[in-house]
């Protein structure tokens, strides 16, 4: 990377350049803080303006959209309790109890600096190890594809608030949605009841937004409002969190970085699993896993550390293999195939220059994203002084459009309301949304993966045999009986047995 540092900064700071990086960064902020919009939609609706542009101009301005949407999604997680995507679910469970308590510039601090760390800390690692990590996944087969699944779901269930099974529960209807449609080998319709709108699945942006978004505004308003939370602005000090404060999270920093590292470089994967097995990992390793959900700090950090470390993690297998680590990836694949650059093993020695334009314009952006979300930070929640009567009714709106706005069809608002209704009883009943969310993403690749490995070898104990799925099976069971583990050894520790 060294070598084409020169090239990098002359592309980066070219007027025209930096120009088209600022403007795509401010829109995909916007775009990733507006609950069901996204930078992966940011960089799909612009994208056809990149065609006549210069390769390398094209890269920075789609780079600048995914990057800034990935950033921003904290912003309306934090305020509104809603996701601004899959990637910051988590981010809800913590953050906007803080925004409700007061704390929201405190929570937006620390969305900010984690979603800088996480971003520049992966570009960097992506850009030296890119073609070694991806080797390395390169190898990996259905086995452990779904063997990783696996452990991501039953880590998951650990934010079960306490109740394994209410967790597996809603895990398993998770995956019922995820079926919903074509089977992925034999081409079998699934629960479409000759529905000619559920043949291709259901949309990520109905379920999500319909169970966790509309399903807790619904629950919220039939509980009453309380006093809009209050909070000074002008007691917010530099960046709004101290160094002392970023320090004493460097465990938390450091294995959410792997965590999301990790899982963004495996294909398929991304941002919207590593949030939830980050924030898991974070509760389980917490000496206080009782305040997760109710505003601790430490779940923000995880989420929005391990969500924004995805974005280095899936240019790896895009850059070296060819092969999207996300859909925002695919799209990038997708545009510069029409500028005639084909990502793959020969891409670092026919367009090397390319590829680490790439890496450098993600930590160009991640800069330029802290500089402004620092300078708007004091703006954001002002948000919260909108009464809850004024601001429901309009996120209600505003969700409906973004069903409407991603098929032009009527049929996915009316879903969205039922799965809304679902989220409701799921409230009521005490079910985690969680695991159900994860179980939704991960359903797909999840079977797909099943399939593939009964098709290489009929006996699941091939699973076993085979030692990274093996070590990812044992660790997801022992996830599963880790109530009772912790019981048993918490007894020895005692001395009561």
């Amino acid at each position: 990377m060294i070598t084409y540092l020169p090239y990098i900064l002359a592309q980066i700071f070219t007027p025209y350049n930096f120009a088209l990086m600022f403007t795509g960064t401010v829109i995909g902020i916007i775009f990733g803080a507006i609950p069901g919009l996204s930078g992966t939609l940011a960089v799909m609706l612009f994208m056809p303006l990149t065609y006549g542009m210069q390769s390398s101009t094209a890269i920075i301005f789609l780079i600048s959209l995914w990057v800034g949407g990935c950033s921003g999604a904290f912003i309306g997680s934090i305020l509104l309790g809603i996701p601004g995507s899959a990637s910051s679910v988590a981010t809800c469970f913590d953050g906007y109890p803080m925004a409700k308590a007061g704390k929201a510039g405190k929570a937006l601090a620390i969305g900010m600096i984690a979603s800088f760390l996480g971003t520049i800390l992966s570009a960097i690692l992506g850009a030296l190890l890119s073609q070694t990590v991806a080797d390395l996944a390169f190898k990996l087969g259905p086995w452990e594809y779904f063997s990783l699944c696996f452990l991501a779901i039953t880590m998951v269930l650990a934010i079960s608030k306490g109740n394994m099974f209410k967790g597996l529960a809603a895990a398993c209807i998770g995956l019922l949605f995820a079926s919903v449609g074509f089977s992925p080998i034999d081409a079998e319709p699934r629960f479409t009841f000759d529905n000619m709108y559920l043949q291709g699945g259901l949309s990520m942006t109905v379920v999500l937004i319909g169970v966790f978004g509309i399903s807790y505004m619904i629950h919220e308003y039939a509980k009453g409002f309380d006093k809009l939370p209050s909070f000074d602005t002008k007691s917010i000090r530099g960046l709004g969190i101290s160094l002392s404060e970023i320090i004493g999270q460097w465990k938390n920093i450091l294995r959410s970085f792997g965590i999301g590292l990790g899982i963004g470089f495996l294909p398929g994967m991304g941002a919207g699993l590593s949030n939830l097995v980050a924030y898991s990992a974070a509760k389980n390793s917490s000496k206080h896993p009782e305040l997760f959900g109710k505003g601790n700090p430490e779940g923000v950090w995880a989420s929005e550390v391990s969500n924004n470390a995805a974005i280095g993690g899936a240019m790896i297998p895009m850059a070296a293999l060819g092969i999207p680590g996300d859909s925002a990836t695919a799209l990038l694949i997708g545009a510069l195939t029409i500028h005639g650059l084909e990502m793959g093993p020969m891409v670092f020695r026919n367009s090397g220059n390319i590829v680490f334009l790439m890496f450098g314009t993600v930590i160009a952006c991640a800069f330029l994203t802290l500089l402004l979300q620092s300078l708007g930070m004091r703006i954001f929640p002002q948000v919260l002084r909108i009464p809850y009567h004024y601001m429901y009714p309009a996120l209600l709106v505003v969700s409906l459009v973004s069903g409407y706005v991603e098929s032009s069809c009527l049929y996915k608002c009316g879903m969205m309301v039922v799965f809304a209704a679902i989220g409701v009883l799921m409230l009521i009943g005490g079910l985690p949304l969680a695991p159900l969310l994860l179980a939704f993403i991960l359903g797909p690749t999840l079977e797909s993966n099943m399939l593939k490995a009964f098709q290489y070898s009929e006996s699941a104990s091939s699973f076993f045999t085979r030692p990274i799925s093996c070590t990812f099976m044992i660790i997801g069971v022992l996830a599963i009986f880790s109530p009772v583990l912790r019981s048993v050894y918490n007894k020895i520790k005692r001395g009561n047995i």
